[in-house]
């Protein structure tokens, strides 16, 4: 996972510099780039489009944006850093005094040296952030502001990436594509959901897993308008999101709280012993109170290290390409592989031979066992299947109720379905 961890990184570092908004060309030239790893369908949503409860916004562009000082000098600079500008700033020339300009600079008084991240998505108003130390430091003087934007009637943009499977139901796997220069929250999700694409691609999933890089909420809420009506094959998803940080891994369970997601992945993070964290269900965060808002209800979960506004970089330019670390998201990526690969082989069989225990030895079965260091353990998980295959409990419930490895218990059902004893 060491060259998987820094080839996600490397992903992370590319992406960083790009301003990206809830719309514009950021979001373009991202899944321009992710496109390269994974083949998108890209879709561009009119403005003005009704989306369920909400309206497709105006698109918004920025070329250039600065404040400064007297002698020309930039003292703050959007082309260092795209956090500078308040997101969906609208076009501003003008010269004014410090006075007049501190109502429209955000700085944060606690971290003097962070920048921080903020929008006015839906007011229009501009606005600039910087460190609290360059705030200090600024004369009272006259002072150029220049913000070189358009919001104007365009599209929102989001893509998908379908990997194919052996079913039409599927497993919906979000993350949003919408902050700008912040690393860990935003990029490093773009990237496990990217490389996790490519390592089902080199496999036939059972379901088919449909990847949805959007711009969070509107985004949610735009691919869930446009797809109302074949909701019903949305069976399993999740959501990720702060992916990289080198803190424990958080599962926060889908509204249902008992949905099949919920239950495989509390099994995968207690099963491999990492240290982790489950909450339940809240309706805020992140687009996952958009899936599992009442209408839809559906089971789906999200995946984070260290949860949203749970760190102090969170929302700074502190969440930068050095806070997030290639074995965190190496690790991000495993649990999501372990869960899914338990997912895919979570069936209902029924036992063909269910009076009284039938003969395993006379067919093979435990022969077929020999050798290995965890017989008895194998012998377990037969006898386990064999019993809990009534056509009502799955492989997940024998791994749970048995306390046995769910490979082990699917390695038994894949020999004594073999063998003709049971049936999905």
């Amino acid at each position: 996972m060491t060259e998987l961890g820094a080839e996600m990184h490397a992903l992370v570092e590319r992406l960083y510099p790009l301003c990206r908004s809830i719309t514009g060309d950021g979001v373009r030239a991202t899944l321009d780039i992710v496109g390269e790893y994974v083949p998108l369908q890209v879709h561009e949503v009119p403005t003005g489009t009704q989306v369920l409860d909400w309206t497709v916004p105006q698109e918004w562009n920025i070329r250039d944006a600065y404040v400064a000082d007297a002698t020309g000098r930039r003292v703050v600079d959007f082309a260092a850093s795209s956090l500078h500008v308040l997101g969906y700033s609208v076009p501003v020339s003008a010269t004014m005094p410090l006075a007049e300009l501190r109502a429209h600079l955000h700085t944060l008084p606690d971290h003097p040296a962070w920048v921080p991240y903020r929008t006015s998505y839906y007011k229009p108003e501009w606005g600039f952030c910087l460190a609290q130390e360059t705030l200090d430091a600024l004369p009272d003087s006259e002072y150029e502001v220049r913000i070189d934007s358009t919001l104007a009637d365009g599209h929102l943009t989001y893509a998908e990436h379908v990997v194919p499977g052996q079913v039409a139901d599927e497993v919906i796997v979000s993350c949003h594509v919408c902050h700008p220069s912040l690393a860990n929250d935003n990029l490093a999700g773009i990237a496990v959901a990217t490389f996790l694409a490519q390592a089902l691609a080199e496999q036939t999933p059972y379901y088919t897993y449909r990847f949805i890089y959007a711009p969070g909420t509107i985004g949610a809420i735009t691919w869930l308008a446009r797809n109302a009506e074949r909701i019903d094959r949305v069976k399993h998803g999740l959501v990720l999101a702060c992916a990289g940080d080198p803190g424990r891994l958080t599962y926060k369970e889908s509204r249902r709280g008992d949905a099949e997601i919920d239950r495989v992945i509390r099994h995968v993070l207690a099963a491999s012993e990492r240290p982790h964290h489950v909450t339940e269900f809240t309706p805020y965060g992140y687009d996952e109170r958009q899936y599992c808002s009442p209408g839809f209800n559906l089971g789906v979960g999200s995946l984070s290290r260290t949860p949203y506004a749970g760190y102090p970089e969170y929302h700074t330019s502190a969440d930068n390409p050095d806070f997030v670390s290639p074995e965190a998201m190496a690790d991000t990526l495993a649990v999501c592989r372990e869960a899914f690969a338990v997912l895919d082989r979570n069936r209902q069989y029924t036992n063909l031979s269910p009076y009284g225990e039938p003969q395993l030895g006379r067919r093979g079965l435990y022969d077929a066992l020999g050798g290995r260091s965890d017989t008895k353990q194998a012998q377990m998980a037969m006898l386990w299947v064999l019993n809990l295959s009534d056509g009502e409990h799955s492989l997940l419930d024998v791994a749970e109720r048995s306390g046995l490895p769910f490979d082990t218990v699917a390695v038994a059902a894949g020999a004594l379905q073999g063998a003709g004893l049971i049936k999905a």
